[in-house]
Formats: C-alpha cells, sequence, structure tokens
C-alpha cells in the first residue's frame, strides 16, 4: 500500500513517515498542497494524510483538485477542532479527521481502518459467533438473529468496521446518524445502550471510554 504523507512540518512527516512505513506502508512525502497535486498527477497513492493548514495551497484546495481526477481515502489533520473545520472535510467526502496533537499509533490504525472499508469486498463480518450480514442488513449471534433497529445495526457495523479504535460519540453522530442530525451525544449514549442489552456476551466488548466515546474490543 502507498500513502502519502502532505504536511509542512518536516517533524510530522517524519514521524508518520517511520510509523507508515514500521508498519509495512510504502510512503511519499509532500510538504504543501501544490506539490501533493502535483504527486498525484504522476502517482498512484492507496490513501493520503493531508494536513489543512499549509503555504502556497491548504488541503481543503488540495484535495479539491486532486478529486477532479483521482478517488483516493483521504485522512484529514488540522491543528484546530473546530466542528466547521470536520464538516467541511466530511462534505469534501474524506474519510476520517484526526486533531493534532495525536497518537502515531492510532493514526495508523485509522489509517488501515480506512483501506479496510475502501478495499474490503466482504459480504460478512465475523466476531467469534456474532455475524453481520451486509447484504441482508441481519445480524447474528450463534446463527440465531438478533432484532435491531436500523441505527442499532449501523452503529453495531460502524463499531466492528472500526474495531480497537477510539471512536468519539461526536463522530459516531456524523457517521451513523449524518452531519445534518441535530440530536446531542446522548442519543449515541442511548443506543449503546439498547445495543449492549441485545448483544448478550458480546455487550462486553463495547467498552465506554469516559471523555472520548467508545470502542469495540476485539482480539483476534
Amino acid at each position: 500500500m502507498h500513502i502519502l504523507i502532505v504536511d509542512d512540518e518536516e517533524l510530522i512527516r517524519g514521524v508518520i513517515k517511520e510509523y507508515a512505513e514500521n508498519a509495512g506502508f510504502i510512503t511519499d512525502e509532500a510538504e504543501n498542497g501544490e506539490k501533493a497535486i502535483d504527486k498525484c498527477k504522476k502517482n498512484n497513492y492507496d490513501l493520503i494524510i493531508m494536513d489543512i493548514m499549509m503555504p502556497k495551497l491548504d488541503g481543503y484546495s488540495a484535495i479539491k483538485e486532486i478529486y477532479k481526477t483521482k478517488k483516493i481515502p483521504v485522512l484529514m489533520l488540522s491543528a484546530r477542532a473546530e466542528e466547521y473545520d470536520k464538516l467541511l472535510g466530511f462534505e469534501l467526502g474524506i474519510d476520517d479527521y484526526v486533531t493534532k496533537p495525536f497518537s502515531p499509533r492510532e493514526l495508523i490504525a485509522r489509517v488501515k481502518a480506512i483501506l479496510k472499508r475502501n478495499n474490503t469486498n466482504e459480504e460478512t463480518l465475523t466476531i467469534d459467533k456474532l455475524k453481520i450480514d451486509k447484504l441482508a442488513r441481519e445480524v447474528t449471534i450463534n446463527d440465531k438473529k438478533i432484532n435491531l433497529t436500523l441505527k442499532e445495526y449501523e452503529l453495531l457495523l460502524y463499531l466492528i468496521e472500526n474495531k480497537n479504535i477510539a471512536i468519539s460519540r461526536e463522530t459516531l453522530l456524523n457517521s451513523v446518524w449524518g452531519y445534518d442530525f441535530y440530536g446531542d451525544d446522548r442519543t449515541v449514549d442511548t443506543h449503546i445502550k439498547t445495543l449492549r442489552r441485545k448483544l448478550g456476551k458480546y455487550k462486553k466488548n463495547i467498552i465506554t471510554l469516559r471523555g472520548v466515546g467508545y470502542k469495540f474490543e476485539y482480539k483476534e
């Protein structure tokens, strides 16, 4: 897998490069949006890690230009955690958003999750005896169907597709309910509560991260 790392700070590019290559990725670098566009014209990348605030051309403008000719998964980096920045990124079609400072290990985990979502042809996800049939939109445990509401199903699917990654309530709201949803964090908490009630022993896999959100924890 070939990743393009775009950031005007050489130190940050170096840290991401080290962790990405240790994870088996091939990396390339660009220090601004203009060079990122140029590299995307000449090379094919499986994913772009793109900073927002850069000289010459910002990350948003670079992504817009790249998307004119290529659709490449994008993980956006930003020193700001403003809701407007996140919404603008997701409206452009990016796959994930990480705020600086970040954990390099979590960043690479998110990269792997994005690539898996974009490249998987799996019609069934399996966690031990828990199975999700994506075509039928059904969940079974020990081959017995579990009756979930649409949002419970979508929430469980999102958590499992991003297993072992900490996911904020805001991200869950945006990804499962949509960016035009005007509810609050309690909506997520309520659905997690009812979802756990239906998952039997697998309710323990949904971990509450205080002050953050949730994680579906599963060690294969």
